[in-house]
């Protein structure tokens, strides 16, 4: 599914994309557990998705669990982790948030130079 569903981002085709995202992430919460690094990667893909369709809110609730967990997973610093809460501020941006995403950019920055 999680094939099918980069073949059809790479393609721009954001609708097709979003159900076999959604049902590759729905597998690995339910044989993974949320925090698992395929799991935060599903997620992230999915957020990543509903960007592409402007669906900001939907982003956001993803990206808000994919942050929480991600720490505690691969660590405060990983890149991964770094990117999740970089997107995470730029969902607040686009939703006119800026001063949670200029708070959030701000930390990210700080941990990218400990």
């Amino acid at each position: 599914m999680a094939n099918l569903a980069a073949t059809y981002c790479y393609q721009g085709r954001w609708n097709k994309a979003e159900k076999p995202e959604v049902e590759a992430m729905e597998a690995r919460l339910r044989t993974l557990g949320e925090e698992h690094p395929s799991t935060l990667t599903a997620m992230a893909n999915l957020a990543s998705t509903y960007w592409n369709q402007g669906r900001w809110k939907e982003a956001e609730q993803l990206e808000v669990k994919a942050m929480v967990a991600s720490p505690r997973t691969l660590g405060k610093e990983h890149p991964s982790t770094l990117t999740i809460m970089a997107n995470l501020a730029i969902t607040y941006r686009e939703q006119g948030r800026l001063d949670e995403a200029q708070a959030l950019r701000a930390k990210v920055d700080a941990l990218k130079s400990t």
